[in-house]
């Protein structure tokens, strides 16, 4: 299973619930999760205020983060700005 990815996949969709249950409703909209390198959490974020409001909730969200989904190792959070796919 490992090799067809099947393991990634599930991670994946562990982490988008979780990042749904913990972000704040007002950056809910306008961001993702991305892949985690190394412990941090790469967020997509459609414009630079989302990026800057997420500064201000990331301990929160990361402590969060780590009770949900400690299977990933998340420490930070690092955000750039980007489109929602």
């Amino acid at each position: 299973m490992a090799r067809f990815g099947y393991d990634r996949e599930q991670a994946a969709s562990q982490l988008e619930s979780a990042w749904s249950e913990v972000v704040p409703e007002m950056l809910r909209s306008g961001s993702r999760a991305g892949l985690v390198r190394r412990g941090v959490l790469e967020v997509v974020v459609t414009h630079s205020a989302l990026a800057q409001e997420m500064g201000f909730h990331k301990r929160e969200v990361v402590m969060r983060l780590q009770q949900l989904v400690p299977s990933e190792g998340i420490t930070d959070i690092r955000c750039r700005v980007g489109t929602l796919s």
